[in-house]
């Protein structure tokens, strides 16, 4: 299941450094505006506990984490969504991300200058917001004109969806996003189809300083209070910080880096986490002799559509799933144990699988 998360922000407020402490590829990262021009791509681990365990438990030949796609785009400007600096390439490539991790810079630091002369995050957010929703503005006008031929067949889809297009087209003069409106299950399955960029998913970071990074500092506060009305996850990050506990060589150091900082675990961490989170996926578990491995499903998955994440051929032959519960299997020690408690269920077609599941498919092709 390949699934993306972009960063993004303005120039200069720590994306690049963010990102290679995310994936440990080396993105360019200088002070000025425009280092990134060409979206890098890194596919990242996602940390998860329970690998280890089930390690300890299992001695498989190896260990496979599950993973997700992270894109560093180029910094946007004002004026992107006409084009100005590299904005149709800035936003033809967060089209292609299925959310948004937005970077806010939330700390003073004279030697690296900012693109609007000051330190000022909620005017960076609105810049960015502005612009994204001026470009799906454009799009759904697109769409209501594409729409309003086909309307007067009187066919009911075309109908619902003018009705929705209307809908968002007056919130996005308002100055909103698609994603602050509400609508049902339903109605949100149509709008995907819109590929609007407000529509997506978003996690804003603010990437603050040294003494900062545990408790946030007064820029945070201002950014928690701009988006609460986002139903949006905040998180508080030095990446200047996660790129010292990258160089530091063993565990204990970092822990002990950690430790001095009043963290429990690296601030990559809790992003990773977050944004698989965000994209509302969890984590089902196989696991055997050669391999204990994490695969990535979409929440309300049925077994079959979880199996189809292996191969294809296992959600169309898809017979039963013998399924163990993380926890029964930790505690108890061994499948067998498990199978003894009667621990161990056979589900079928209709089961709904649970993040933590430890699953073993039987198919036929």
């Amino acid at each position: 299941m390949s699934l993306k998360c972009g960063i993004v922000g303005l120039p200069n407020v720590g994306k690049s450094t963010l990102f290679n402490c995310l994936s440990n590829a080396k993105a360019q990262s200088a002070n000025f505006p425009f280092c990134t021009i060409e979206p890098n791509v890194g596919t990242i681990s996602v940390p998860d506990n329970r690998l280890i365990e089930l390690e300890k438990l299992v001695n498989p030949e190896k260990v496979l984490p599950t993973s997700m796609e992270i894109v560093d785009i180029a910094g946007l400007v004002k004026g992107a969504s006409k084009g100005e600096g590299l904005g149709n390439k800035f936003l033809a490539n967060i089209r292609e991300t299925d959310a948004i991790i937005h970077v806010l810079r939330c700390f003073d630091n004279g030697n690296i200058i900012h693109v609007d002369g000051s330190i000022n995050p909620v005017r960076d957010k609105e810049i960015i917001d502005i612009e994204l929703q001026l470009k799906d503005l454009e799009s759904i006008e697109k769409k209501i004109q594409s729409l309003s031929r086909i309307i007067k067949s009187g066919d009911k889809h075309a109908i619902k969806e003018n009705e929705l297009a209307l809908v968002i087209k007056d919130k996005l003069e308002q100055g909103k996003c698609v994603r602050e409106i509400e609508f049902s299950i339903e109605e949100k399955n149509i709008i995907s189809k819109f590929e609007l960029l407000t529509f997506k998913p978003v996690l804003y970071v603010c990437n603050v300083d040294e003494a900062s990074v545990s408790k946030g500092n007064n820029y945070v506060n201002q950014v928690k209070e701009l988006v609460k009305g986002e139903n949006a996850e905040v998180l508080i990050i030095g990446a200047k910080i996660e790129s010292d506990i990258m160089e530091l060589e063993t565990y204990d150091e970092r822990q002990m880096f950690l430790d001095e900082l009043e963290l429990e675990e690296p601030g990559v961490n809790r992003l990773i986490q977050s944004a698989y989170s965000l994209l509302e996926l969890s984590t089902y578990f196989t696991a055997g002799e050669k391999e204990v491995r994490a695969w990535t499903f979409k929440n309300g998955m049925t077994a079959p559509q979880a199996a189809g994440v292996i191969h294809t051929d296992f959600e169309k032959g898809f017979i039963r799933a013998e399924v163990m519960k993380y926890m029964d299997f930790v505690s108890m020690g061994s499948e067998s144990a498990v199978k003894d408690a009667g621990k161990l269920k056979i589900e079928g077609k209709e089961y709904i699988v649970v993040d933590g599941d430890i699953m073993h498919f039987r198919f036929n092709v």
